[in-house]
């Protein structure tokens, strides 16, 4: 499973990158996490608003920090809400 934490770097994007971390390590998941930063890039996601959370590259989660809990529901789920 890829996810990626599409984000400028901003606190915001930080902590959802760590609750994305913490979320695998809890679940026990074989996960990659890549943090993209670059604004071109996240474009090609036609995200609105960050951060965003793409799970095998599928926007899931976009506009908020997520809780840990949310993660794990949603990488239970096969990166599927």
């Amino acid at each position: 499973m890829k996810i990626e934490i599409l984000g400028t770097g901003c606190p915001k994007c930080k902590q959802t990158a760590e609750v994305v971390r913490k979320a695998v390590e809890q679940a026990d998941i074989d996960a990659t996490i890549h943090k993209v930063e670059d604004i071109q890039e996240i474009m090609k996601f036609k995200v609105m608003m960050t951060p965003a959370v793409a799970v095998d590259g599928q926007v899931r989660i976009s506009g908020k920090v997520p809780t840990v809990d949310e993660v794990k529901a949603l990488l239970a789920n096969g990166g599927r809400t």
